[in-house]
């Protein structure tokens, strides 16, 4: 694996590649990675990078430090940055624009989870298809202690994954969640031991890997149009997207290697 880690655009922000994985790591521990503006910034960057990159089949995004994925927003840029309504609006339009980049890879993404993944933190790690955390994490969202509230698109993705009464629960108390609980009100996916943490997200990150990327982007677009808003499904993005896996090398080597009784070797063409 290339291990060599490079900043995009910002220190705080760091990528590396290798195996069909890339890595975006928040660099920030000292705050418990919490993102700063110009983070975020860097991440659409590096969204941006591995989105273009062929040999990246599956994006991890994680937090240094192993005490946090990240605590949310920079507070203290609060003051400076987020002082009004005006000023949440723009800074909201650049951080969107992250969350769009990273949405908009076209590849599956984990979030590798330890230690707290709190408020904009766990809006993060809701972007991503799938949430792998160690049993030391902790969720929560404290808008209404702050006395914010919470964007739609993240209280979307929420109730997708919790139901909305539990989503309500997590909204309203503003409390945290240990890893165990987050499981059964299915803010995760799983939980698994910290000395475990990296080595089953690589694991489950190079299975996901090894399959035909075309089909992965098929069933990702059609999963995110059901649970989506009914009113901008586009059952024809699914069609095209279903087509072209019918059409593709992909699918006559996937037939060739049964024949064959060996692993596909699939290029997403």
């Amino acid at each position: 694996m290339d291990i060599e880690a490079k900043g995009i655009a910002d220190p705080r922000i760091l990528t590396r590649r290798g195996e069909g994985i890339g890595w975006i790591t928040i660099n920030q521990p000292e705050k418990r990675n919490a993102i700063a503006l110009a983070m975020w910034d860097a991440i659409a960057a590096a969204a941006t990078d591995f989105a273009s990159d062929p040999e990246v089949r599956v994006v991890i995004l994680h937090g240094a430090g192993g005490k946090a994925f990240a605590a949310g927003a920079d507070i203290s840029e609060f003051d400076r940055i987020r002082a009004d309504a005006a000023a949440q609006e723009a800074y909201g339009q650049r951080s969107a624009a992250a969350r769009r980049a990273l949405e908009g890879m076209g590849k599956p993404l984990i979030a590798m989870i330890q230690g707290f993944c709190i408020g904009g933190g766990y809006a993060t790690a809701l972007i991503a298809d799938l949430r792998i955390a160690s049993e030391d994490s902790r969720f929560g969202i404290p808008a209404a202690k702050l006395g914010i509230a919470y964007g739609y698109e993240s209280l979307e993705k929420l109730v997708a994954l919790t139901g909305p009464a539990m989503a309500k629960e997590v909204m309203f108390s503003g409390r945290q969640f240990d890893a165990a609980e987050a499981l059964r009100a299915g803010m995760i996916n799983r939980v698994v031991p910290v000395a475990d943490l990296e080595s089953s997200t690589i694991e489950l990150a190079q299975q996901i890997a090894r399959n035909a990327p075309l089909s992965l982007k098929a069933a990702r677009l059609a999963i995110e149009q059901i649970v989506g808003n009914p009113e901008k499904r586009d059952r024809a993005a699914v069609e095209q997207a279903n087509r072209a896996c019918f059409d593709s090398a992909d699918y006559a080597e996937g037939r060739r290697a049964f024949q064959e009784k060996r692993a596909p070797v699939f290029s997403g063409r």
